[in-house]
Protein backbone atom coordinates (compact mmCIF):
# COMPACT_ATOMS: atom_id res chain seq x y z
CA UNK A 1 0.00 0.00 0.00
CA UNK A 2 2.99 2.53 0.97
CA UNK A 3 4.74 1.55 -2.26
CA UNK A 4 1.14 3.09 -4.38
CA UNK A 5 0.51 6.04 -1.96
CA UNK A 6 4.11 7.50 -2.71
CA UNK A 7 3.58 7.56 -6.81
CA UNK A 8 0.53 8.86 -6.45
CA UNK A 9 0.76 11.83 -4.73
CA UNK A 10 3.68 12.40 -6.61
CA UNK A 11 1.41 12.97 -9.75
CA UNK A 12 -0.93 14.84 -7.66
CA UNK A 13 2.46 17.37 -6.50
CA UNK A 14 2.77 17.76 -10.23
CA UNK A 15 -0.56 19.04 -11.16
CA UNK A 16 -0.97 21.20 -8.85
CA UNK A 17 2.48 22.55 -8.74
CA UNK A 18 3.04 26.50 -9.05
CA UNK A 19 5.07 28.61 -11.33
CA UNK A 20 6.38 31.95 -12.00
CA UNK A 21 5.98 33.95 -15.13
CA UNK A 22 9.68 33.64 -16.15
CA UNK A 23 9.66 29.92 -15.78
CA UNK A 24 6.27 29.81 -17.70
CA UNK A 25 7.83 31.85 -20.42
CA UNK A 26 10.26 29.09 -20.86
CA UNK A 27 8.49 26.53 -20.88
CA UNK A 28 6.59 28.08 -23.73
CA UNK A 29 9.84 28.64 -25.48
CA UNK A 30 10.92 25.28 -25.42
CA UNK A 31 7.65 23.80 -26.26
CA UNK A 32 7.84 26.39 -29.96
CA UNK A 33 11.52 24.81 -30.08
CA UNK A 34 10.00 21.32 -30.05
CA UNK A 35 7.67 22.19 -32.76
CA UNK A 36 4.25 22.76 -30.39
CA UNK A 37 4.20 26.51 -31.89
CA UNK A 38 2.70 28.94 -29.74
CA UNK A 39 -0.07 29.69 -32.44
CA UNK A 40 -1.30 26.25 -31.16
CA UNK A 41 -0.97 27.15 -27.71
CA UNK A 42 -2.98 30.15 -28.29
CA UNK A 43 -5.42 27.94 -30.24
CA UNK A 44 -5.94 25.87 -27.38
CA UNK A 45 -5.76 28.32 -24.47
CA UNK A 46 -8.83 30.30 -26.72
CA UNK A 47 -11.02 27.06 -27.10
CA UNK A 48 -10.45 26.15 -23.17
CA UNK A 49 -11.74 28.72 -21.87
CA UNK A 50 -14.67 29.17 -24.88
CA UNK A 51 -15.68 25.45 -23.79
CA UNK A 52 -16.49 26.70 -20.17
CA UNK A 53 -18.14 29.65 -21.12
CA UNK A 54 -20.43 27.28 -23.48
CA UNK A 55 -20.96 24.81 -20.62
CA UNK A 56 -21.86 27.57 -17.55
CA UNK A 57 -24.18 29.30 -20.24
CA UNK A 58 -26.30 27.21 -21.99
CA UNK A 59 -28.24 29.51 -24.48
CA UNK A 60 -24.98 31.56 -26.04
CA UNK A 61 -27.46 32.67 -28.70
CA UNK A 62 -29.35 35.03 -26.15
CA UNK A 63 -26.13 36.10 -24.37
CA UNK A 64 -24.37 39.77 -24.79
CA UNK A 65 -20.96 38.77 -24.80
CA UNK A 66 -17.99 41.39 -24.72
CA UNK A 67 -14.72 40.74 -25.29
CA UNK A 68 -11.78 42.92 -24.22
CA UNK A 69 -8.69 42.42 -25.76
CA UNK A 70 -4.96 44.17 -25.58
CA UNK A 71 -2.13 44.18 -28.33
CA UNK A 72 -0.24 40.89 -26.81
CA UNK A 73 -0.63 37.49 -26.86
CA UNK A 74 -3.50 38.07 -23.94
CA UNK A 75 -5.74 39.41 -26.67
CA UNK A 76 -4.52 37.04 -29.23
CA UNK A 77 -6.28 34.43 -26.96
CA UNK A 78 -9.43 36.40 -26.31
CA UNK A 79 -9.85 36.52 -30.60
CA UNK A 80 -9.63 32.71 -30.35
CA UNK A 81 -12.27 32.83 -27.78
CA UNK A 82 -14.62 34.68 -29.58
CA UNK A 83 -13.91 33.00 -32.84
CA UNK A 84 -15.15 29.98 -30.83
CA UNK A 85 -17.87 31.42 -29.01
CA UNK A 86 -19.40 32.18 -32.71
CA UNK A 87 -19.74 28.30 -33.70
CA UNK A 88 -22.51 28.07 -30.86
CA UNK A 89 -24.62 30.90 -32.18
CA UNK A 90 -23.14 33.92 -29.98
CA UNK A 91 -22.49 37.12 -31.90
CA UNK A 92 -19.46 38.54 -29.60
CA UNK A 93 -18.39 42.21 -29.87
CA UNK A 94 -14.37 42.44 -29.49
CA UNK A 95 -13.05 45.70 -28.13
CA UNK A 96 -9.49 46.17 -29.15
CA UNK A 97 -7.75 48.76 -27.24
CA UNK A 98 -5.67 50.39 -29.44
CA UNK A 99 -5.10 50.16 -33.34
CA UNK A 100 -4.56 46.31 -35.59
CA UNK A 101 -1.48 48.07 -36.85
CA UNK A 102 -0.27 47.83 -33.56
CA UNK A 103 -0.61 44.10 -32.60
CA UNK A 104 2.32 42.67 -30.90
CA UNK A 105 2.54 39.22 -32.07
CA UNK A 106 2.39 37.15 -35.51
CA UNK A 107 0.05 34.48 -33.73
CA UNK A 108 -2.36 37.68 -32.07
CA UNK A 109 -2.08 39.06 -35.86
CA UNK A 110 -3.54 36.21 -37.53
CA UNK A 111 -6.65 35.79 -34.96
CA UNK A 112 -7.25 39.35 -35.51
CA UNK A 113 -6.75 39.21 -39.23
CA UNK A 114 -9.46 35.91 -38.98
CA UNK A 115 -12.09 38.25 -37.07
CA UNK A 116 -11.99 41.01 -39.47
CA UNK A 117 -13.67 38.24 -41.86
CA UNK A 118 -15.98 36.92 -39.86
CA UNK A 119 -19.84 38.91 -39.88
CA UNK A 120 -20.46 36.97 -36.70
CA UNK A 121 -18.05 39.19 -34.28
CA UNK A 122 -18.65 43.03 -34.01
CA UNK A 123 -15.25 44.69 -33.91
CA UNK A 124 -15.10 48.26 -32.72
CA UNK A 125 -11.83 50.23 -31.32
CA UNK A 126 -10.91 51.35 -27.73
CA UNK A 127 -12.90 54.94 -28.50
CA UNK A 128 -16.07 53.41 -29.35
CA UNK A 129 -16.89 51.46 -25.55
CA UNK A 130 -19.19 53.93 -24.52
CA UNK A 131 -22.76 51.81 -24.28
CA UNK A 132 -21.65 48.49 -25.09
CA UNK A 133 -20.07 47.28 -21.69
CA UNK A 134 -23.56 48.28 -19.74
CA UNK A 135 -25.49 46.26 -21.71
CA UNK A 136 -23.06 43.40 -21.36
CA UNK A 137 -23.97 39.52 -19.73
CA UNK A 138 -20.69 37.80 -20.29
CA UNK A 139 -17.38 40.34 -20.41
CA UNK A 140 -13.92 38.40 -21.43
CA UNK A 141 -11.00 40.28 -19.74
CA UNK A 142 -7.94 39.28 -22.56
CA UNK A 143 -6.21 42.83 -21.85
CA UNK A 144 -2.99 42.45 -19.90
CA UNK A 145 -2.83 38.69 -18.24
CA UNK A 146 0.75 38.37 -16.98
CA UNK A 147 2.13 41.37 -19.09
CA UNK A 148 1.71 43.86 -16.12
CA UNK A 149 4.17 46.16 -14.45
CA UNK A 150 3.35 49.49 -12.98
CA UNK A 151 0.85 51.69 -13.26
CA UNK A 152 -1.83 50.62 -16.11
CA UNK A 153 -2.10 53.39 -19.12
CA UNK A 154 -4.49 54.45 -21.49
CA UNK A 155 -7.20 52.75 -22.70
CA UNK A 156 -6.64 49.96 -20.08
CA UNK A 157 -6.94 51.81 -17.07
CA UNK A 158 -10.60 52.77 -18.18
CA UNK A 159 -11.28 49.91 -19.62
CA UNK A 160 -10.85 47.83 -16.24
CA UNK A 161 -12.64 50.55 -14.56
CA UNK A 162 -15.55 49.63 -17.34
CA UNK A 163 -15.46 45.90 -16.61
CA UNK A 164 -15.44 46.59 -12.93
CA UNK A 165 -18.11 48.43 -12.92
CA UNK A 166 -20.62 45.95 -15.52
CA UNK A 167 -22.72 43.64 -13.81
CA UNK A 168 -21.61 41.29 -16.28
CA UNK A 169 -20.30 37.71 -15.20
CA UNK A 170 -16.53 38.26 -16.07
CA UNK A 171 -14.16 35.40 -17.20
CA UNK A 172 -9.88 36.36 -16.96
CA UNK A 173 -7.59 35.34 -19.54
CA UNK A 174 -4.63 33.67 -17.83
CA UNK A 175 -4.79 35.95 -15.12
CA UNK A 176 -7.13 39.34 -14.20
CA UNK A 177 -5.75 42.42 -16.13
CA UNK A 178 -3.62 44.36 -13.05
CA UNK A 179 -2.38 41.45 -10.88
CA UNK A 180 0.67 40.94 -10.19
CA UNK A 181 0.79 36.76 -11.20
CA UNK A 182 3.62 36.19 -9.05
CA UNK A 183 3.56 38.36 -6.17
CA UNK A 184 -1.13 38.40 -6.52
CA UNK A 185 -0.47 42.38 -5.50
CA UNK A 186 -2.36 45.13 -7.75
CA UNK A 187 -0.40 47.61 -7.53
CA UNK A 188 -2.81 50.15 -9.76
CA UNK A 189 -6.22 48.65 -10.19
CA UNK A 190 -7.52 44.89 -11.42
CA UNK A 191 -10.00 43.67 -13.21
CA UNK A 192 -12.42 41.78 -9.98
CA UNK A 193 -13.00 38.57 -12.00
CA UNK A 194 -15.29 35.78 -11.37
CA UNK A 195 -13.67 33.29 -12.98
CA UNK A 196 -9.50 32.95 -14.02
CA UNK A 197 -8.47 30.54 -17.00
CA UNK A 198 -4.87 29.57 -16.55
CA UNK A 199 -3.04 27.69 -18.61
CA UNK A 200 -0.92 25.15 -18.38
CA UNK A 201 0.33 25.66 -14.63
CA UNK A 202 -1.23 27.81 -12.07
CA UNK A 203 0.83 30.87 -11.42
CA UNK A 204 2.39 31.17 -7.74
CA UNK A 205 0.95 34.85 -7.16
CA UNK A 206 -2.91 33.79 -7.90
CA UNK A 207 -3.69 31.95 -4.60
CA UNK A 208 -2.36 34.91 -2.89
CA UNK A 209 -5.31 37.10 -4.30
CA UNK A 210 -8.36 34.97 -5.03
CA UNK A 211 -10.51 38.21 -4.54
CA UNK A 212 -9.76 39.32 -8.11
CA UNK A 213 -9.46 35.96 -9.79
CA UNK A 214 -13.16 34.30 -8.56
CA UNK A 215 -12.50 30.79 -9.31
CA UNK A 216 -9.27 29.53 -10.88
CA UNK A 217 -9.54 27.02 -13.00
CA UNK A 218 -5.98 25.08 -14.70
CA UNK A 219 -6.18 24.34 -18.02
CA UNK A 220 -3.51 21.77 -19.90
CA UNK A 221 -3.45 23.56 -23.60
CA UNK A 222 -1.07 20.70 -24.93
CA UNK A 223 2.76 21.72 -24.30
CA UNK A 224 4.72 18.71 -24.10
CA UNK A 225 6.39 17.95 -20.10
CA UNK A 226 9.52 17.69 -21.93
CA UNK A 227 8.99 21.09 -22.38
CA UNK A 228 9.51 21.83 -18.55
CA UNK A 229 12.93 20.11 -18.59
CA UNK A 230 15.39 22.10 -16.93
CA UNK A 231 12.92 24.64 -15.87
CA UNK A 232 10.99 22.78 -12.97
Amino acid sequence: MCILVKPLFDIEFYIIMEITVKQMMQIEENGHQMGFFRKLMMENAGAAMARHVVERFSDLKSKKVTVFAGLGNNGGDAFVVARHLTGFGCQPTVILLGHPDKIKTEEARSNWKILEKMNSVNLVLASETSGLVNSAEIIIDGILGTGISGKIREPYSSAIDLINQSDAFKVAVDVPTGLDPDTGLVHDKCVKADITITFHKMKIGMPKNQDMCGKIIVEKIGIPPEAEIGVL
